[in-house]
């Protein structure tokens, strides 16, 4: 799950994602930026609370650790779709659920407003097809009220068995030079 960056200066830096979703992810954002620039604009991540006039009372880091809780968040289920096993991972419609049986919103249409705002804001991803192509724009809400719309949280060990979304080709290149820094990486 490791891609490469050159640099301007001819400056390689590899990045490592713990799955390939993730990988995909940070690939896709960073051409997004490269292509942004070299169009001449200045790349500026917009904020989702501002664009849908999200109220300043919604703490969106703490309804995201109510839905991760064990207890009475989103379970976390293996759903299956075209082939693919998709493990820890939950449908758009058991979000929205959650969200109106928690009190958190008042109708669906509320709900929507609000996953959309989590899925902008990195806590949680698409999975799947569906998901991932209303994510890019191709659908009129950024986030989907189905049964066959995936989402998981980043940090759920989220994975898909049977899974051919790597677009780009990689080349087998033995890793060279000298770790300059080492950590890891927030999508948010």
């Amino acid at each position: 799950f490791v891609f490469k960056l050159t640099a301007a200066k001819q400056q390689d830096h590899f990045f490592q994602a713990a799955y390939l979703e993730e990988r995909d992810a940070w690939v896709r954002d960073i051409k997004k930026a490269i292509h942004c620039i070299d169009g001449g604009q200045r790349f500026a991540r917009k904020s989702t609370r501002k664009s849908i006039r999200l109220p300043e009372t919604i703490n969106l880091s703490a309804l995201y650790l109510s839905m991760k809780d064990p207890e009475k968040g989103i379970k976390e289920l293996k759903l299956e779709k075209d082939k693919k096993v998709f493990n820890h991972c939950f449908t758009g419609t058991s979000v929205i659920d959650w969200l109106v049986s928690s009190k958190s919103i008042r109708n669906r249409k509320e709900g929507l407003m609000l996953a959309s705002s989590l899925l902008s804001e990195g806590y949680l991803q698409p999975a799947g097809d569906t998901s991932k192509a209303a994510a890019e724009g191709l659908s009129d809400t950024p986030f989907l009220d189905l049964y066959d719309a995936y989402y998981y949280f980043p940090d759920s060990g989220f994975f898909c068995e049977g899974n051919s979304s790597d677009d780009d080709v990689i080349l087998k290149e033995e890793f060279r030079g000298i770790i300059v820094k080492q950590g890891c990486l927030l999508k948010q």
